[in-house]
């Protein structure tokens, strides 16, 4: 039996995205972002990004289709992101799936989008291992997964207790003067810095809070930490070294994602490490993972760059493993959840 051919949509947040996928082969990743439009209010403003995915659905799928030069009939099923992410733009991409898989008949798969961060690392590595362990980083989550089926079972080792690692990051951007998103900003000016220029604390890592929450984060204390420092040194009349503050935040962040996530590595005797979400991208974690992995014999995967924010690969890539998988479609009447469970795969 040929492999299965499904559409992913993508719409939880900022970018409206739309791809094709057959079996373990991308055929076309269509992203339209709205951010352009946010950057002048420093975060995103729901109610603009509901509109901006309004008007994109339609050019976007259209578009998905043209490059992978087929049409809605050669689509097995469809696969919609229905949480979590802001309740208004999950329900311009649900409502829009629906629309089509009503119109041609298709099974459609309302699915968790953060699960699909794992899944798509599936197009560039191929199938999980056993006992694979995920590491989740993004604007607004950072978590440690149990993947024992992608399919069938993600259970949750880990999670942040407040602010995620890229809130983090945005916020303390903000402070520096940096436009929106502030990631790449803090990213670029930490190759420049001292990592070591300034003490940033790293959360649940020591005492009895670290060894309560082995696996959970916590990134409020640190954006606290380096926010008063700012504050201090402007106080003071100082200029603020930039690059330093920038590459002793991305040091501190990093270590602690890094050693946690290889941590949760030994606890389930797993040799995979499988990173996702729109954090991933950066350098200093990228590079901390893979030297942590070589030494302790872990193999990390993380995905190129275009994989790893919000797009419509992942959606679809997790909807061909459904599909293979034998499970059945989402009910007709299906809910959106803008705080869908990290274990919950499929409505």
């Amino acid at each position: 039996m040929s492999e299965p051919v499904v559409l992913g949509i993508e719409s939880t947040c900022d970018e409206t995205a739309a791809a094709l996928i057959q079996g373990d082969r991308l055929l076309s990743n269509v992203v339209a972002s709205s951010m352009d439009q946010h950057a002048r209010y420093g975060g995103v403003i729901p109610e603009i990004a509901s509109r901006a995915h309004t008007e994109s659905f339609v050019p976007v799928v259209s578009r998905a289709f043209l490059e992978a030069d087929m049409d809605l009939n050669q689509v097995d099923a469809i696969a919609v992101s229905a949480g979590p992410g802001l309740a208004g733009c999950l329900a311009v991409g649900v409502s829009g799936a629906k629309a089509l898989a009503w119109a041609a008949n298709k099974p459609l798969y309302g699915i968790n989008h953060v699960i699909g961060h794992i899944a798509v690392t599936q197009l560039q590595f191929g199938p999980f291992p056993d006992d694979t362990l995920a590491l989740i980083v993004s604007g607004g989550h950072t978590s440690l997964l149990h993947v024992g089926d992608i399919s069938r079972q993600v259970d949750v080792v880990g999670s942040t207790l407040d602010d995620a690692a890229g809130e983090c990051f945005d916020k303390i951007a903000r402070l520096l003067g940096f436009p929106y998103p502030g990631g790449p900003h803090i990213d670029r000016h930490a190759r420049l810095g001292n990592p070591k220029a300034i003490q940033v604390p790293q959360g649940l890592t020591k005492g009895r809070a670290g060894a309560d929450h082995p696996y959970d984060f916590s990134f409020s204390g640190v954006k606290t930490a380096v926010a008063r420092w700012i504050e201090g040194q402007e106080a003071a009349g100082r200029e603020i070294p930039v690059d330093d503050v920038c590459a002793s935040l991305a040091d501190s962040v990093a270590t602690v994602l890094t050693r946690k996530a290889m941590a949760a590595c030994r606890r389930f005797d797993s040799d995979t490490l499988v990173v996702g979400g729109g954090f991933s991208a950066n350098s200093q974690l990228r590079a901390r993972l893979q030297e942590a992995g070589g030494q302790e014999g872990i193999k990390v995967r993380i995905p190129r760059i275009e994989l790893c924010t919000d797009n419509g690969a992942m959606v679809a890539m997790l909807g061909v493993n459904l599909v293979k998988a034998g499970i059945g479609p989402s009910s007709p009447g299906f809910s959106i959840d803008s705080a869908m469970p990290m274990d919950t795969i499929v409505m």
